[in-house]
């Protein structure tokens, strides 16, 4: 059976029928209009592009930021303000005259890489999102967990644990919160905590800086391995997952694999911790192959 997988982004909208070995049959996008009703049509027209390719399918999976409330049915959390408060969900279901099920994009990333990804097979996965900001989702047994409040896996939103005397002083969130997780480890926090002590640099100049051994970069991810370390410490803890992938711009800073399971077992509350940190397998392709996932096979 085909899936239709939609991965609704700040800046472009995807639409993606996936075959169930996981082979893309189709996949169109066009960029995010940056408005409610506008975005309603794109993610139909993106339907019907994709449809003309596979025939029609009788249900549909989007991954978005933010997430539906299950008490009212309405976005929340979401960066792109405009969606808060708005019935995505089942506005979506009447303009496609279909079921639609509606996850976090960071769920849907988690769900794709424990499904056919860098963490199949694993009983338990924390996929972890590092990028303009930070996100989370949590698989067990092959199944999303999303909480009874539909905001598991939200670690970006918690406080940096363990700060030393010396660390950055709390920055305030786009949540209204300061100090947030987020602001420290995506790649936006590791560029401003590089440009404090000197000159901006991107994430990459950055990195390229490293690899030369610029004593001011190398500083720098020193410091951002052990917060990562510290700010995934908290995960174990708390779920002690087998996998723990990570997706994002920062994801493809290689020396983080080698470095980050030590930073986190400084911290973890265990005598030998043996998880394990990879990348993602599917990339950006994460997102839209996760929320095609969201239906189970069956018809």
């Amino acid at each position: 059976m085909i899936r239709i997988g939609v991965d609704f982004g700040g800046t472009k909208i995807e639409a993606a029928a996936i075959a169930p070995d996981g082979e893309f049959v189709a996949r169109v996008r066009r960029p995010n209009p940056g408005g409610y009703d506008a975005a309603l049509e794109t993610v139909a027209g993106l339907v019907v592009e994709v449809e003309a390719q596979t025939g029609p399918v009788a249900r549909l999976g989007v991954g978005m930021p933010g997430a539906v409330s299950p008490r009212t049915g309405l976005i929340r959390g979401a960066n792109s303000v405009w969606l808060n408060g708005r019935p995505f969900r089942d506005d979506l279901e009447r303009r496609l005259a279909r079921p639609v099920r509606v996850a976090n994009d960071a769920d849907c990333f988690a769900l794709s890489e424990a499904s056919d990804g860098a963490a199949a097979g694993a009983a338990s996965v924390f996929g972890a999102i590092l990028g303009t900001g930070c996100g989370g989702g949590v698989v067990v047994n092959g199944r999303l967990l999303q909480g009874a409040n539909g905001i598991a896996g939200e670690w970006g939103h918690t406080p940096l644990p363990w700060p030393g005397p010396d660390e950055l002083p709390p920055t305030r969130c786009w949540c209204g919160r300061s100090g947030c997780l987020e602001t420290y480890i995506s790649g936006t926090g590791f560029e401003r905590d590089y440009a404090r002590t000197g000159p901006e640099a991107s994430g990459r100049e950055i990195v390229e800086a490293v690899r030369a051994g610029e004593p001011r970069a190398v500083e720098t991810l020193d410091r951002y391995v052990d917060r990562l370390g510290r700010g995934l410490a908290v995960i174990c803890n708390l779920l002690d997952p087998q996998v723990i992938v990570l997706g994002g711009g920062m994801s493809n800073v290689d020396e983080l694999y080698a470095r980050v399971p030590a930073a986190i077992a400084r911290h973890v509350f265990c005598d030998n911790w043996d998880g394990r940190v990879v990348r993602a397998l599917h990339g950006d392709s994460s997102g839209v192959r996760g929320a095609a996932w969201l239906w189970p096979l069956e018809p």
